[in-house]
């Protein structure tokens, strides 16, 4: 399971909800889903299982579409290749 934690102030819903279209796309059936988490007070987390794989807080912005797939690939199923996704 992707959990993208979300500032509804922000207006962020849009931007996580077409980041979890690109999830699900990419990823199937080896994701169980993604859940989208409305917050407050400028969060924007992406967490595949237990794990933290981006942070607006941490990293000073948010993920390009090809980092947030590398991301979450490395927790979730780490063998799997995306192609022209994981080129430079």
């Amino acid at each position: 399971m992707v959990e993208i934690k979300y500032c509804t102030r922000c207006g962020w819903l849009a931007r996580s909800a077409w980041m979890a279209q690109e999830l699900l796309g990419t990823f199937g059936e080896a994701l169980d889903g993604v859940l989208l988490v409305p917050s407050s007070g400028g969060v924007f987390e992406v967490r595949a299982g237990e794990t933290l794989v981006w942070s607006l807080k941490r990293m000073g912005r948010f993920p390009e579409i090809k980092e947030l797939k590398r991301a979450v690939r490395d927790v979730v199923c780490p063998e799997m290749d995306l192609g022209h996704t994981d080129s430079v």
